[in-house]
């Protein structure tokens, strides 16, 4: 029939648009998610820089205590030269003298240190050669440092520009998907009705409510963004659209390594399991866990939320082998084998 023709024909062609903004608003994601990337990179390599630094002060710390405990010693030994050689106008000029380094210049000049004491002098000058090489040291390690800092800074900067204009892409793209949404249903119905279909509206709402538990027991949610290549960068995880305050369930048993604050993520959760695989759960709006303790599969270990480097609320999900950030894998196989498929949108 030509009218049952154009209204599948009408569905086809919305399906079409519908999923060309479906994937602006994948890309718009992934684009956010990239700067988290950007962001921890810099703090880690910042940390790296710091934790340097103060080593290396504390090392120029010890040096400086060294050669003045050696500068001690040798004044001292200088000053028993002058009271056994009872020469007083030597004496004079050792008590002219400014500080202990000086003491020790002038009762060399003077000859008045025994042989024995050269030890003491050679010592003192090869602590001094260790004092200046650490704070050579310290001062390279401060200007990396500082020069760490400032990467860090422009990197947020960069990333907070990037996100700006990731979030404008993906309000744009979710407007129009909306839209779009809309109208598919309705051609949908047209179609369905056309067809003979027995009440096209349930069956519609049916299928909509099959996307929208495509989270299965991980999050009741929208499966928005996949994991692999977007444009240029790697989207590490998977991503899973729902409202805030949505529960999070542990897809299967493991020890809590951390749950709080997290760069580029706002707060995360970190659990390892018992096969050394580390999943990650980030943009999290609150956390029920602590570092340290052991959940079971189906345990509520927080909710969907909206922090950090994020287009809009959604669960990322992600999971590390060989240790946290060390290989980052895609979540759907290993999600799939406990049970928890994603619509197959990411299988």
């Amino acid at each position: 029939m030509p009218g049952e023709e154009t209204a599948s024909q009408e569905a086809a062609r919305l399906e079409s648009l519908l999923e060309a903004a479906q994937q602006r608003l994948d890309q718009a994601t992934v684009q956010a998610e990239s700067t988290v990337e950007l962001t921890r990179l810099a703090a880690a390599e910042l940390d790296t820089a710091t934790a340097a630094a103060a080593a290396a002060s504390a090392a120029a710390q010890t040096a400086q205590a060294a050669t003045d405990q050696a500068q001690s010693q040798v004044a001292a030994a200088g000053r028993a030269a002058f009271m056994s050689s009872g020469d007083l106008a030597q004496a004079g000029l050792l008590l002219e003298a400014d500080d202990p380094e000086d003491l020790l210049a002038r009762a060399t000049t003077l000859a008045l240190l025994a042989d024995d004491r050269a030890e003491d002098i050679s010592a003192l000058e090869e602590v001094q050669g260790q004092q200046e090489a650490a704070d050579a040291s310290a001062q390279e390690a401060v200007l990396r440092q500082q020069e760490a800092l400032g990467a860090a800074q422009q990197a947020d900067a960069d990333a907070n520009a990037r996100l700006a204009e990731a979030q404008q892409s993906y309000a744009a793209a979710s407007a129009e998907r909306a839209a779009l949404q809309e109208q598919l249903q309705v051609a949908q119905v047209a179609a369905l009705t056309e067809q003979g279909v027995d009440d096209p509206e349930s069956v519609v709402a049916a299928g909509q409510a099959a996307v929208a538990a495509s989270g299965g027991d991980l999050v009741a949610g929208q499966v928005t963004s996949c994991y692999g290549a977007r444009g240029g960068t790697n989207h590490n995880g998977i991503d899973i659209a729902a409202p805030i305050g949505t529960p999070i369930y542990a897809p299967e048993g493991g020890v809590v390594l951390n749950a709080g604050p997290a760069n580029g993520f706002g707060l995360a959760v970190y659990i390892q399991h018992s096969d050394g695989t580390i999943t990650l759960y980030g943009h999290i709006n609150q956390f029920f866990v602590t570092a340290g303790q052991v959940v079971e599969a189906g345990e509520l270990i927080a909710e969907v939320g909206n922090r950090g480097q994020s287009t809009g609320p959604h669960l990322h999900i992600e999971t590390h082998v060989g240790g946290l950030y060390a290989t980052r894998t895609n979540p759907a196989p290993w999600l799939a084998q406990r049970g928890i498929t994603l619509g197959g949108r990411c299988a």
